[in-house]
């Protein structure tokens, strides 16, 4: 496997599909006092998706790395430094295939872009997640992430309903 940067000019707006698969999700619930948070098992593994392209346009002067095999992208990991907060948002990391997550791929693509991060010389690294992910929330907390936020109502008015709701988490560099 071998991880290189990608050209913006070539990527740009090309768009995919990432699928995984969850067991449960991460209960958000407000209380009188501030929020509650309980991890609830789904009665069967359901598989999620979203739809997302490379290089977003919402995105200030991102860079992107791929990982790849054999001339095949298993997976990218794209980030930008938010100069207003001085933080680095990744903005995505994804292994595309579900059959070749668990080889090391997303590590080597979240060890890129820290590089990139602490060469910006960001003071922390933020990315956002769903609540429902279980598995990148796993991952993102074994390479040092914590939950510092969420959004009930990121992407729809029933994201509680259907148990989306966006966990920002966060890494001080």
């Amino acid at each position: 496997m071998e991880i290189k940067k990608l050209d913006r000019e070539t990527y740009a707006g090309q768009q995919f599909t990432l699928y995984y698969m969850t067991n449960g999700y991460y209960d958000i619930q407000r209380k009188e006092t501030g929020f509650q948070i309980a991890y609830q098992c789904f009665d069967k593994p359901k598989k999620m998706s979203f739809d997302d392209c490379f290089f977003n346009k919402w995105l200030e002067d991102p860079v992107a790395f791929g990982a790849f095999e054999n001339g095949e992208m298993l997976g990218y990991v794209e980030g930008t430094l938010e100069k207003w907060n001085n933080r680095y948002r990744i903005s995505n990391i994804c292994v595309f295939d579900d059959t070749k997550r668990h080889r090391g791929i997303g590590t080597s693509l979240m060890n890129t872009i820290l590089h990139e991060a602490k060469k910006s010389k960001a003071r922390m690294v933020v990315l956002e997640t769903q609540s429902c992910n279980e598995n990148a929330i796993a991952f993102y907390r074994k390479n040092g992430f914590e939950m510092i936020g969420f959004d009930l109502y990121a992407y729809t008015n029933s994201d509680p309903k259907r148990h989306e709701i966006r966990i920002e988490m966060g890494k001080k560099l």
